[in-house]
């Protein structure tokens, strides 16, 4: 075969392609900034201390409890935020080690009747005592945070070694909406050193 005289054609599709990934990865980076860009108010901090034998995690969902949630439970729906706390190690050449998970479910349900929200807590499938509470300040504490709870043992760690801990919040219902927080789900990370 002979390609004298389709040259500059071969070059321009090639360039054409070269214009069109280079388009999408534009568009790619745009919306990704854009998604990130949308979670920053609903932010979570994420607070890992030792403490004797296990790690103490502490977290907090900032503006977690928008009007739309509010709403939600003050109609009597039962609204659920479901936190996945991995605690994760950085590997060299691969994807990062997950060493543990644990997942801790708050929930709220509001009795129009009583005018009194049920508080429910499950960590790795355990519950914990129910409360029952008139003060929507205790609510909006309950669904958006926790402070330290022992996840993990100790005995999971390398000494002198790089984790991190990571927590992903998702809620549920979330009607897809939205308007509703972290609908899609948002997450945050923060490393320490286990001496």
């Amino acid at each position: 075969m002979c390609y004298i005289g389709h040259a500059r054609r071969m070059r321009f599709k090639t360039a054409h392609f070269a214009a069109i990934r280079l388009g999408l990865g534009a568009t790619a980076l745009i919306i990704a900034t854009a998604q990130l860009a949308a979670q920053t108010p609903q932010g979570l901090r994420v607070v890992p201390v030792v403490r004797g034998d296990h790690l103490m995690v502490s977290f907090e969902l900032r503006d977690g409890l928008s009007p739309e949630v509010r709403a939600a439970i003050d109609s009597g729906l039962k609204t659920t935020y479901t936190y996945t706390v991995e605690l994760r190690v950085e590997a060299a050449l691969w994807r990062d080690r997950t060493v543990s998970t644990a997942v801790v479910t708050n929930s709220v349900k509001y009795d129009n009747l009583q005018r009194k929200h049920t508080l429910e807590r499950t960590v790795d499938g355990r519950n914990e005592k129910p409360e029952t509470t008139t003060d929507v300040a205790k609510v909006r504490e309950w669904m958006t945070s926790l402070e330290d709870l022992p996840l993990f043992h100790t005995r999971l760690l390398q000494r002198n070694r790089e984790y991190y801990v990571r927590v992903s919040a998702s809620a549920r219902p979330s009607y897809g909406s939205v308007l509703w927080p972290f609908g899609s789900g948002t997450s945050a990370q923060t490393k320490f050193v286990f001496r």
